[in-house]
């Protein structure tokens, strides 16, 4: 977890970012979060999908790949 102090600077940074780094400080930060929201996302829909993918003949549709 992170300390206050590191909350603080991340918050300074965030508030007043160089304005030539704007957008590529807010894709970074959107990146960071959808890449720790995929696995999850993932794991999820895994279960949803199991009947449709796990077919003996989705298992031939795949077989010549």
């Amino acid at each position: 977890m992170a300390s206050s102090k590191t909350r603080e600077v991340l918050w300074s940074v965030l508030q007043y970012p160089p304005d030539d780094l704007v957008d590529e400080v807010a894709d970074f930060v959107q990146f960071l979060c959808l890449r720790h929201a995929v696995p999850d996302t993932a794991m999820l829909s895994e279960a949803a999908l199991a009947d449709a993918w796990l077919t003996p003949d989705e298992d031939e549709a795949w077989e010549s790949l």
